[in-house]
C-alpha cells in the first residue's frame, strides 16, 4: 500500500524585533505561555522547552472556561540558534520554521504537515493565529 502524502501547510510573519530577541520569546516558557493562544478565550497554562536535538517540549493548552484542554508537545529534530527549529510532534508529523534576520526586523517562515480530522484551511487559520498573537506579543515586549 502506498503511503499518501502529507498536505503541507506554509505559515508566515514578519516581526520588527531583531532574531534575538524573537528566538527568546518564541523559545522560553515564560514567554511562550503568553503567547501560545490562537484565540482570547485559550491559554496556555504550562510549557517545557528543552532546546536541543532529541529534547522535548510540551505545552498545555486549555480554553478559559475549562471545557477543554489538550497537550501539545514533541522532540526537536534541529535546532540552530536564531535561525532554524525543526521538530517532530506526537502525532508524527513534521514541523520547520525559519527565522530570518532582516536588520531589526524578523521574518518567520514555518513549514507544518496538516492533520487528516480537521479541513486545512482551518488547521492554516489557527496556526496562523498563534503566530500572529506571537507577533504582537514580541513587538509590545520592551
Amino acid at each position: 500500500m502506498a503511503m499518501q502524502a502529507k498536505t503541507v501547510i506554509n505559515i508566515e510573519t514578519t516581526v520588527n524585533a531583531p532574531a534575538d530577541k524573537v528566538w527568546e520569546c518564541w523559545t522560553k516558557p515564560v514567554h511562550i505561555m503568553q503567547w501560545n493562544t490562537a484565540s482570547d478565550d485559550w491559554h496556555t497554562t504550562k510549557a517545557e522547552n528543552d532546546l536541543r536535538v532529541g529534547g522535548s517540549f510540551l505545552s498545555r493548552m486549555e480554553a478559559k472556561d475549562g471545557s477543554f484542554g489538550f497537550d501539545f508537545g514533541g522532540v526537536y529534530d534541529a535546532v540552530d540558534t536564531n535561525k532554524y527549529i525543526e521538530y517532530t510532534i506526537g502525532d508524527g508529523r513534521k514541523v520547520k520554521t525559519w527565522f530570518t534576520a532582516q536588520g531589526n526586523k524578523t521574518k518567520i517562515e514555518t513549514a507544518f504537515e496538516a492533520e487528516s480530522t480537521n479541513p486545512v484551511e482551518m488547521q492554516k487559520g489557527g496556526w496562523q493565529a498563534i503566530l500572529n498573537n506571537f507577533k504582537k506579543y514580541t513587538e509590545n515586549k520592551s
